[in-house]
């Protein structure tokens, strides 16, 4: 789960890093008003969106006054920012946040993420700070320095210190670094984050460390031992189908392919959209119905699958083991009624009750092409495709 910026630094606050002082809002005039509540003569005005490089692309505005504040305020409201980060369907902007101008000398950027290689959480950090760190590590990658963290001791001062050095942090900055990267690791350790980014990471004339912005994803498997986390989920921010998929505790995500795949099983899943892609098809979604589906949970899958008008065929992949075939046939032969499917679609299961679940689908009457194993599922369906 992806947090706002403004959450992200409410976060490393609890760990005693610095952020500028600030304020989320979701009018012009909250934001008119937030400014006046901080004072000061100069605001920097932020879109609250799940994405980067936002300055890139206009969500990120200095203020002057209140009126330009309150102009900039009502030019994002409403708008979606779409970046490379967001996909092209971008992100809805329904909260900005206001904060304190902060004048900084340089910046850095340090962020924790999980390394597989070392299987340990690994400290990055770069002396180019406020920039893409994939564009700084693809055309400077010795402006990349690392060190995997071991969970017994956690980073240690001399780890910080090296690291620090290495980025060209100046000496009087050095015990305020140290004290950055240790918080910055205790919240990626205590919540259970994916990734903990602060960038940029902006040194003040009076050797002040700022965290100016907060890039940071929680694990969802991991929620239900934060229900404070759990409370700020966006649902703005969110594919509205993944949403509505996790309400019938579906796992689905939509990709750019016209071949629609149900599954249970994640591993199944992906072997299925494996043999689609190497057949010469695009599978249009992941989608696991998991081990136990009830017919109610196929039907709600196909749902979801039918909605994507590019799909031009669907292939159901079951392996009854716990799950039994019978129970997804007559979910298939439900929903196709409901859904008034207009494309192909191929159904190979195999498995508990394999021999009752064929007969379900053939007394249904529906044009469904049956297939014998996972390839000639595959094969099928990308002909069924390509005929649409």
């Amino acid at each position: 789960m992806n947090l706002h910026e403004h959450q992200g630094k409410e976060l490393l606050r609890r760990y005693g890093i610095a952020t500028p002082a600030g304020a989320a809002c979701f009018s012009p005039e909250e934001a008119v008003a937030a400014a006046e509540r901080l004072g000061g003569d100069t605001w920097v005005l932020k879109a609250q969106v799940h994405g980067g490089v936002r300055g890139q692309h206009g969500a990120i505005k200095v203020a002057h006054s209140t009126d330009d504040l309150r102009r900039h305020a009502a030019g994002m409201l409403g708008t979606t920012l779409v970046t490379r980060w967001t996909g092209p369907a971008g992100r809805p902007v329904q909260r900005l946040l206001v904060e304190a101008h902060v004048d900084i000398r340089k910046a850095f950027y340090v962020g924790m993420a999980i390394a597989r290689a070392s299987r340990r959480v690994e400290l990055v950090a770069s002396e180019q700070g406020g920039m893409d760190i994939v564009d700084v590590a693809a055309r400077t990658p010795e402006k990349i320095h690392r060190v995997a963290i071991d969970p017994r001791s956690g980073l240690t001062d001399a780890e910080a210190d090296t690291v620090a050095q290495r980025i060209c942090m100046p000496a009087p900055a050095m015990p305020m670094a140290r004290a950055v990267m240790q918080g910055l690791y205790r919240a990626f350790d205590d919540n259970d984050a994916l990734l903990a980014e602060i960038n940029p990471l902006g040194l003040t004339a009076d050797a002040r460390l700022v965290a100016l912005d907060a890039k940071i994803d929680i694990d969802a498997n991991a929620l239900f031992r934060h229900p404070d986390i759990a409370a700020w989920r966006d649902l703005s921010q969110e594919d509205p189908d993944e949403v509505e998929a996790k309400a019938f505790d579906l796992a689905y995500v939509r990709l750019d392919g016209n071949i629609g795949c149900l599954v249970n099983g994640a591993g199944l899943a992906m072997a299925t959209m494996d043999l689609v892609q190497h057949y010469g098809g695009r599978p249009a979604n992941f989608l696991d119905v998991g081990g136990s589906a009830s017919a109610e949970q196929v039907t709600e899958a196909f749902k979801l699958m039918t909605k994507n008008r590019q799909l031009d065929a669907i292939l159901v992949n079951i392996f009854g083991g716990i799950m039994r075939c019978d129970v997804i046939a007559t979910g298939i032969v439900e929903a196709v009624r409901q859904a008034d499917l207009t494309v192909p679609l191929v159904v190979r299961m195999q498995g508990t009750n394999e021999g009752p679940a064929r007969k379900i689908l053939l007394k249904s009457g529906l044009p469904i092409v049956a297939a014998h194993d996972m390839a000639d599922a595959a094969v099928k369906a990308v002909h069924a495709a390509a005929r649409k």
